[in-house]
């Protein structure tokens, strides 16, 4: 999903086009994987961690490995200092981290050969009919304060734990805000932009999109979309329309936003490079006035040397209203896979991690529980300004059936990098559109609206 730097336009709608088409070939592979592994896989059982008693017993051993996308904190020691806790309750037990640069695909393609560790994050494109021929159920009592309740679950069982809570809006450098004249955080669109253009004529880019690293584009576009309508349902919904994408409705007002921010240049300049590394550094330095990204990376922001007196955090003003919404979603599930063989030890360590390290509040996050303030002061910022927060749901299998079928990777980006850069956005949308109709045809009936 990385474009090079100095690959022209053309090229970019070529990869981004054959990567959906290997997206789509890849879940198809992997359902089939799934049907196969339901003759002949393990048998199901519910993946148990030790009671309570039976803590601080050696009983549990062997070496287990979780699959994750924080590479950075396999390298930096974290994980590895979390599985050292661990080892002081059950000594003769063993965990090993690999990390895959490119989850939501390379996720897909180990499942599918059941090579996918023990303990691992579930894929978010992965219909929740399917949950049972990769992960195993969780116990209850595992599951029993999770959050986001309608996620990872398919008929009344749960096949995993949201590693934390998160919110998007803007991460912002304050040095950054104050050698550009901004005296009053932005709280409508038309503000955002003036503030935007003082930074630009400050010497500092305003905010770094990342757009050529991709990933980072969601939050312009089906992320946007699904929280300013107020309605958490809205992507879900849109399996009863054929024409969803419209300049006039959220799907234009988003995408807009964006395409402005980049035609007054009040983005980045090398715009085809993936420099998700380097923007991190920029914002810590104010070089670059703000991201709009989820609170998860304010801790990244941090590491790359800023202060955190001088990094803030606060809700995006997506239009010229008094007040907004926020989203409050889950991060990344974690599950028990299907065919790892030390499934007890792997709920230990599942449970471990998600309610006994700090990983959640070292890395920015809500606990996963929602039973605790938050630790960090830019959250404590952010809710200050009293946005309204909309709970998320989850996706449903219609959509992503939908999606799959249109060929749109909405969990990757690389469909918003497009209609940023389509000459006529319209023409983009209706390009979108005959793709959902053609999906839609597949239903056998419309499916009743949500509200």
């Amino acid at each position: 999903m990385r474009i090079a730097e100095g690959e022209r336009e053309g090229d970019m709608h070529l990869k981004s086009k054959k990567l959906q088409l290997t997206l789509c070939a890849l879940l198809m592979f992997l359902l089939m994987a799934g049907c196969d592994s339901g003759k002949g896989g393990p048998q199901q059982a519910t993946a148990t961690p030790p009671s309570a008693g039976d803590e601080g017993k050696s009983d549990l051993s062997g070496t287990i490995v979780m699959l994750t996308n924080r590479i950075d904190l396999i390298e930096n020691g974290t994980f590895q200092g979390y599985a050292e806790q661990f080892r002081q309750r059950y000594p003769d037990a063993h965990v090993e981290f690999e990390g895959l640069s490119n989850y939501a695909t390379d996720i897909l393609v180990r499942l599918s050969t059941r090579d996918a560790g023990d303990v691992l994050l579930l894929p978010v494109n992965l219909p929740a009919e399917e949950l049972s021929q990769f992960f195993e159920p969780l116990d209850e009592a595992t599951a029993a304060h999770e959050r986001f309740t309608t996620f990872a679950t398919y008929e009344g069982k749960r096949y995993g734990l949201s590693t934390g809570t998160t919110t998007s809006g803007i991460v912002y450098n304050k040095r950054a805000f104050e050698r550009a004249g901004i005296t009053q955080i932005p709280g409508t669109l038309e503000a955002f932009y003036e503030a935007c253009a003082k930074l630009k004529r400050a010497g500092i880019t305003p905010i770094y999109m990342n757009y050529g690293a991709v990933w980072p584009l969601r939050e312009w576009g089906n992320n946007l979309v699904n929280y300013m309508t107020g309605n958490p349902e809205y992507l879900n919904n849109m399996v009863n329309e054929d024409n969803p994408w419209q300049v006039g409705n959220e799907w234009g007002k988003s995408i807009s936003i964006a395409r402005t921010l980049v035609a007054k240049g009040y983005v980045e300049d090398q715009l085809f490079s993936n420099n998700w590394e380097i923007s991190k550094a920029k914002l810590a330095k104010g070089e670059a006035g703000m991201h709009l990204i989820g609170n998860w990376t304010i801790r990244q922001v941090l590491d790359a040397g800023a202060k955190s007196e001088d990094i803030g955090f606060f809700p995006f003003p997506y239009d010229n209203e008094a007040s907004h919404v926020a989203p409050l979603n889950p991060d990344w599930f974690i599950g028990v896979s299907k065919y790892s063989k030390n499934k007890e030890l792997s709920a230990a360590w599942l449970n471990f991690f998600v309610k006994e390290t700090s990983y959640a509040n070292d890395w920015g996050f809500l606990p996963a529980e929602g039973t605790a303030e938050p630790s960090m002061p830019q959250y404590r910022e952010f809710l200050s300004y009293k946005p309204t927060l909309l709970d998320a749901t989850v996706q449903t299998d219609v959509f992503i059936g939908m999606a799959n079928r249109a060929k749109l990777s909405f969990w990757s980006g690389d469909y918003i990098q497009e209609l940023i850069a389509a000459p006529d956005l319209q023409k983009a949308f209706d390009e979108l559109n005959a793709k959902w109709t053609e999906a839609r045809a597949g239903l056998a009936a419309p499916q009743p609206a949500m509200k």
